[in-house]
């Protein structure tokens, strides 16, 4: 009878020690930073009630959630003349961060000190059609602050966007513009009802062009005129303050339309503010005003930021932006935050692709006490504890064989130390360790700790 070969479900992996080992090294720089500035971790359910998560990603969103059976006999009460998912599934796996975030404000409202700042490193899950880069289940890792209205917290999210990329060594660049800014396009274009159809196209801009932007807003009804209000602005060349000086020209009834947008112009006072805090920081990365960036039209309010890496060709990495309602769709309106998420996933690809992980990574185990026979076991053992103890990985081989095994052993898991010590190092009380790198080879007093360590650094 032959056995079914196991495999895990389709959009689904396995991460062995060394991938873990990379994983953890770009959530543990995250995470660091994000307690630099204050920020608190919490957690939320793999699951939600069905009730939290739909509605809230539109009708593409709903397909793509991941529905849980009820427990037990779940179909055995079931009308089959009414709808059947309703009535036996009343849970699903979490989509995202940020529906779960908003529920976890509103439940625990009175116990949150606000401002409110959290960050979340968890795995989400969506039915969608696995394909290269594209998982059911992947990891998002979000950092928001909510319940304030501050440019200082959009300060800090491009400060730690840029002490993350500091520490991992990784040159980014960080765009942002402001969701007030482009439905000032609409407005001066003279199509205020169209800033969806508008923002749409323009976030395309570097994947089709700029003629294949305007044959797309034309499409969508745009007239001609208004066409060239956007390409005029789209054209616009310089640095943040030659393009901010021609953005309030032109809010301020510059362009061929002559509307004056004020919402447009709120937007370009909230970026003149964001860009001057960005410059007093004195951020390293180079942050830029990028007038076609439009990601989360429908859901972000003021500034939005994407990150991209330099030197590796990969899309972005990050993004995120400010919200004003987040929180509304549970009875708690009016409640503003600003977010932003790591991509865990493509920052991996970018690290590896650079050669950015460092070597020390290969192996969590520093040093390998081999054994010889039953007595060396018993004289290596209270050394193993001492170097734990002191905050060293240690091994011990579990069981005595052939030294060369246990260096084969070594070499394998990429263990830089190896002890071997036999009735000469006993009747001694010495310890013999050789650095398996370099070939040097040393011979301690079994108490010499602090020279044993400070050999093993």
């Amino acid at each position: 009878m032959s056995v079914q070969k196991p495999s895990i479900p389709k959009g689904t992996r396995d991460f062995g020690p060394a991938e873990m080992a990379r994983r953890n090294y770009i959530f543990d720089v995250i995470r660091n930073v994000f307690r630099t500035y204050g920020f608190q971790e919490i957690q939320t359910p793999a699951q939600e009630n069905l009730s939290t998560l739909l509605g809230k990603y539109g009708e593409e969103g709903d397909k793509l959630l991941f529905r849980i059976l009820n427990s037990g006999d779940a179909f055995s009460e079931v009308d089959f003349d009414k709808p059947l998912t309703p009535q036996v599934c009343e849970k699903g796996l979490r989509y995202d961060l940020t529906v779960p975030f908003a529920r976890y404000v509103v439940q625990h409202q009175n116990e949150i000190s606000f401002p409110f700042k959290r960050f979340q490193i968890q795995p989400v899950w969506r039915a969608d059609r696995p394909q290269k880069g594209r998982y059911r289940e992947f990891y998002q890792c979000d950092v928001d602050v909510i319940g304030s209205k501050s440019q200082v917290n959009e300060l800090e999210l491009v400060q730690m966007v840029d002490g993350v990329f500091a520490r991992l060594g990784v040159r980014v660049r960080i765009l942002i513009n402001n969701r007030k800014v482009l439905t000032g396009f609409a407005e001066i274009a003279g199509a205020p009802d169209k800033v969806v159809d508008i923002t749409v196209a323009i976030d395309k801009l570097d994947k089709i062009g700029l003629e294949k932007v305007k044959e797309e807003m034309a499409l969508k009804g745009l007239q001609a005129d208004g066409i060239a209000v956007i390409e005029e602005i789209l054209s616009l060349e310089g640095g943040f303050a030659e393009k901010l000086a021609a953005m309030k020209r032109l809010f301020n009834g510059g362009s061929a339309s002559g509307v004056v947008s004020e919402t447009g112009l709120r937007g370009l006072d909230e970026l003149e503010e964001l860009f001057g805090l960005i410059s007093a920081a004195g951020v390293s990365a180079p942050v830029s005003l990028d007038l076609s960036l439009a990601r989360g039209l429908n859901y972000y309010t003021g500034a939005i930021f994407e990150v991209k890496a330099q030197d590796w060709e990969i899309g972005s990495i990050c993004g995120g932006g400010r919200y004003d309602n987040l929180t509304g769709i549970f009875g708690l309106p009016d409640l503003s935050g600003v977010g932003i998420s790591f991509g865990a996933d493509r920052i991996y690809d970018v690290l590896t692709g650079l050669d950015l992980f460092p070597a020390s990574l290969a192996s969590s185990t520093k040093l390998l006490l081999a054994v010889m026979g039953a007595d060396e076991l018993r004289y290596v053992l209270p050394i193993a504890s001492a170097l734990r103890a002191a905050g060293v990985a240690v091994e011990v081989y579990p069981e005595p064989s052939k030294l060369r095994k246990q260096f084969e052993y070594a070499e394998k898991r990429a263990i830089p130390f190896i002890s071997i010590n036999g009735s000469s190092e006993m009747e001694a009380g010495t310890v013999n360790i050789k650095n398996l790198v370099s070939g040097e080879q040393k011979a301690f007093p079994r108490d010499a700790m602090d020279d044993i360590l400070a050999f093993l650094q």
